[in-house]
C-alpha cells in the first residue's frame, strides 16, 4: 500500500458481531483490521432492568483498505452483519490522508519486539 488512495471503513455492531465483520472483510480482500469495544446510546437502546439503564456494548471494527477495494469489502461486511436491517449497526467510510505504521505491508518478517 502507498499513502495515496486509502479508505478507513468503520463498522459499529453489537458485541459479538465484530468477528463476523472482520472475517467478511478479510474474505473480500482486506489484510486485517482492529476491533475495539465501546458502548452505544440510541433510540432503540434505551432499555432498563429494574429501573437501571442498560448501555449496550458495541464492537467497532476499523479496516484500512485501498480505495479500489472499499466497495467490495464494505458490501461483504454489510451482507455478513445484515446492516441493511434496522438496529443491526452502522458502517461508514472515511478517506485516509496520511498513513503511518503500515510497514507490515512492505515487510515479510514481523519485527522481533513490537515495543522497541
Amino acid at each position: 500500500m502507498t499513502e495515496e488512495n486509502k479508505t478507513l471503513i468503520v463498522t459499529i455492531v453489537a458485541k459479538g458481531c465484530g468477528d463476523r465483520a472482520m472475517e467478511a472483510s478479510i474474505k473480500a480482500g482486506a489484510e486485517g483490521g482492529t476491533i475495539i469495544f465501546g458502548r452505544g446510546i440510541g433510540i432503540r437502546e434505551k432499555k432498563k432492568v429494574l429501573g437501571i439503564p442498560i448501555e449496550p456494548e458495541k464492537e467497532i471494527v476499523l479496516t484500512v483498505t485501498p480505495s479500489e477495494q472499499t466497495d467490495a469489502i464494505l458490501n461483504a461486511i454489510v451482507a455478513a452483519t445484515r446492516l441493511e436491517e434496522p438496529g443491526r449497526g452502522i458502517a461508514f467510510t472515511i478517506p485516509v490522508d496520511r498513513l503511518v505504521g503500515a510497514a507490515h505491508v512492505l515487510m515479510h518478517d514481523p519485527p522481533r519486539d513490537a515495543c522497541t
